[in-house]
């Protein structure tokens, strides 16, 4: 938890993937946002969170679909997003927060 804490109050953007291991379209996101991570490299963090394995971070951030993307920024949520997205609509969420 201390790890997900810093990771969204660092001065970089952090995507935020919310997902269930059950869900297709998570499944479909997930070499979406590697292509996305090995576009931008360090400039951004991505990281991907369970909802089935952390009930409390999905019902803090009121997740009610998944997947659901969160960019945070400073520990602020600055955009969410649901459903899948595409590499380039991700990347030009990010670059608006760099």
């Amino acid at each position: 938890m201390s790890e997900f804490n810093d990771m969204i109050n660092d001065t970089k953007p952090t995507l935020v993937d919310f997902f269930a291991t059950w869900c297709g379209p998570c499944k479909m996101q997930s070499p979406i946002l590697e292509q996305v991570k090995a576009s931008m490299g360090d400039k951004v963090n991505i990281i991907k969170i369970d909802v089935d394995r952390n009930p409390e971070l999905a019902e803090r951030y009121s997740i009610r679909s998944v997947p659901t993307l969160i960019v945070f920024k400073g520990g602020e949520a600055l955009w969410r997003g649901y459903g899948v997205h595409q590499a380039d609509q991700i990347e030009a969420k990010l670059t608006e927060h760099l």
